[in-house]
């Protein structure tokens, strides 16, 4: 590898060019007289797959949009090792994920407060919710209009799903039109990151609109290697592109928006987190900071799969000629119908037990059956009722094992390890299979497929769902924000220790919170930005 002459300085080195990392480049270059530079290991957006809402299908298990990582084998999961996509391309997991607006629930944050971490409660972070948000209905105590982040209805409907609301309601569920107000409790349709029935990702809404600022460099296939330290201060980056190596300075900051795998991983890359265990991989340490790597949580989905009768279904278009050709043509002339759809259209947040003081399940119902993600649908019509224990007890690691940029590090959830999350998943296919006996639902037969008749007790059932169940593809926590010895980062996101770094993404959560994770990293990049900008002002 052949080193470039010299080393290029900016004000701020932005490390990762995803969910947060683009948000970071708009705000952070909006001042003329400050330089940016946004590495990104990824390639530009520009793949057709990123922008058809349809094509995460496409993107997910593809090496020119994901990461392709694994975990490793989970002894709840009976030993399985699960795919663990990863956006690789600008705009990062908002660029492949599902596309749903979520905040989580006001409680979530709340409770970050109430662990230490002053200024995270819900009345602090709505304001930076509703300043990204150009919300379909307009701007309002909870909304806002006119920002970056798109925010609409989705573009197509389904019988089978208005008739799982309607018997929803039966046991309780009841509609609501907006899962965002602090308490996403009830039933509805998803709102999506979507504009025109095309995906709008961060590079889209954020990026794009700046980059012919002359002060905001912009470089992708960037890999970078490591944060180059100085007297417990961070003062640039190295990283490889087209087999040459480059080092770059960084006059005021160093910040790492690589999310909850890369971000730690880049840390200990550098020498920052337990000293013993960089140590045994040849890496020398230079900062020891326990809890780099830790505290990594997710959301584990377990689909159940009904089988139905007299309603149209995925299935049935997408196992035809003529069903492809309408959905394209469909997609072509009006931007709508089944290209267009989210992997998942409609919702429910309820209890799996009624002691509990917020929902602390998430439904995604979708209009069609497959054996995993990216496996053909089946050729008969059924749904698809996935549900997911929304604030788990189970908490794993994610720790490099070698000192190569190139190698994954070992990604260990450990779900399903704490005797409440058993517990949970138990009751929550129970409750899956008692919605799908509803009334409102008796004329399409529901006959459940999966887990399967026969998987009754307690035993048998969860031994089933360690089969069945997998990730719903929402790492966080493994840069902890806190203020005690384990804790990575503080409530202004600096690395504890170092000066000059910091850490902007979903990695900085303490707990993970009670819904789908894109757009609260974004909210973390837009308060994050705002920190570091009125530091900057001094």
């Amino acid at each position: 590898m052949k080193d470039a002459p010299g080393a290029e300085t900016f004000d701020f080195v932005i490390v990762g060019g995803g969910t947060a990392g683009c948000v970071l480049a708009n705000r952070l270059s909006a001042d003329p007289a400050t330089r940016v530079l946004l590495l990104e290991a990824g390639k530009r957006d520009n793949y057709h797959w990123v922008h058809v809402p349809i094509g995460y299908l496409y993107c997910i298990g593809n090496p020119r949009t994901d990461w392709m990582m694994k975990t490793a084998p989970e002894a709840g999961l009976n030993g399985r090792s699960l795919t663990y996509p990863r956006g690789k391309v600008l705009g990062g997991c908002s660029s492949v994920n599902g596309m749903i607006y979520m905040r989580g629930q006001a409680a979530d944050y709340d409770r970050w407060r109430q662990m230490g971490n002053a200024g995270w409660g819900w009345d602090d972070v709505l304001p930076y919710f509703r300043r990204v948000e150009d919300h379909h209905a307009g701007g309002d105590d909870l909304h806002g209009a006119g920002g970056e982040w798109k925010v609409t209805r989705q573009r197509l409907t389904w019988d089978i799903l208005h008739a799982v609301q309607r018997g929803a309601e039966e046991f309780g569920i009841l509609p609501t039109d907006d899962f965002n107000g602090g308490t996403n409790e009830g039933s509805g349709f998803f709102e999506v990151n979507q504009k025109g029935g095309w995906r709008w990702n961060t590079a889209k809404a954020f990026l794009t609109p700046v980059k012919n600022r002359p002060n905001l460099k912009v470089v992708t296939e960037a890999h970078v290697a490591g944060v180059t330290l100085k007297d417990q201060r961070a003062t640039g980056v190295t990283y490889e592109r087209g087999g040459q190596e480059h080092r770059v300075s960084a006059r005021a900051e160093v910040i790492l928006a690589a999310g909850a795998i890369n971000s730690p991983k880049l840390l200990e890359l550098s020498g920052i987190g337990q000293s013993d265990r960089l140590s045994s991989l040849g890496i020398e340490p230079l900062h020891d900071l326990p809890g780099v790597g830790e505290n990594l949580q997710d959301h584990l989905q377990i689909r159940t799969v009904f089988g139905v009768s007299g309603t149209r279904t995925l299935n049935e278009l997408a196992n035809s000629p003529w069903g492809k050709a309408r959905m394209a043509l469909e997609y072509a002339w009006r931007r709508s119908g089944p290209l267009s759809m989210a992997p998942s259209q409609f919702g429910m947040f309820t209890r799996s037990d009624p002691a509990m003081e917020t929902p602390d399940l998430e439904y995604h119902v979708q209009p069609l059956s497959t054996d995993k993600l990216g496996d053909p649908l089946h050729p008969y019509p059924a749904i698809t009722v996935s549900v997911c224990n929304l604030r788990p007890d189970s908490v794993g690691a994610s720790h490099v094992t070698s000192r190569a940029q190139s190698k994954q590090p070992d990604i260990a959830l450990n779900y399903l390890s704490a005797q409440r999350d058993r517990m949970v998943a138990v009751a929550s296919v129970r409750q899956a299979r008692k919605l799908m006996t509803a009334r409102a639902l008796a004329p399409y037969s529901p006959k459940e497929l999966l887990p399967g008749p026969g998987y009754d007790d307690e035993a048998s059932l969860l031994e089933k769902v360690g089969d069945i169940a997998t990730t719903i593809f929402h790492p966080v926590g493994t840069c902890r924000m806190g203020s005690d010895p384990d804790a990575v980062v503080d409530t202004t996101l600096k690395v504890r220790g170092i000066a000059g770094l910091r850490v902007v993404d979903a990695s900085i959560m303490p707990k993970i919170v009670s819904g789908n994770t894109a757009s609260p990293v974004i909210m973390i990049a837009e308060k994050a930005a705002d920190m570091i900008l009125a530091e900057r002002r001094g």
